[in-house]
């Protein structure tokens, strides 16, 4: 924390921060697709949790309906992809402000060695829950 008074010590600790904050954005909205595809323009926060028996992911995507979304397993990974349509689309509205992704995403999720069965992905909450368990 910098000291009351110092603008030197101010000004580079306000500066990191933007930084930080820039880069956490353009890693969470302008992330680009490695396929062959079309190529995604975000991607979605996710959490991961694991105990003895699964790993389950929590993927963040509010408003994207199930029929958009598509989930599969690649060597080591997990491929979340899908596409949240704009709402509002060919009516009169006039976009004023404009925060939350939309378009194309894509998010790999790393996964640890072992052999997993992947459960029927849910919706639940504006997130997506997919259920990994593990297998000897």
């Amino acid at each position: 924390m910098p000291r009351r008074g110092d603008p030197t010590e101010w000004m580079w600790s306000h500066a990191w921060g933007l930084l930080e904050q820039a880069d956490r954005l353009h890693r969470q909205f302008f992330h680009p697709s490695r396929g062959g595809r079309e190529q995604a323009t975000w991607e979605p926060p996710v959490d991961v949790f694991e105990d003895e028996r699964e790993l389950i992911v929590v993927v963040a995507m509010p408003g994207v309906p199930s029929a958009r979304v598509e989930v599969r397993t690649e060597p080591g990974a997990l491929v979340i992809r899908g596409v949240r349509p704009l709402p509002f689309i060919g009516r009169s509205h006039v976009i004023r402000h404009l925060e939350i992704p939309y378009g194309i995403f894509e998010r790999r999720v790393a996964l640890p060695p072992g052999r997993f069965e992947v459960g029927a992905p849910e919706l639940a909450d504006g997130c997506l829950l997919v259920h990994l368990k593990k297998r000897p």
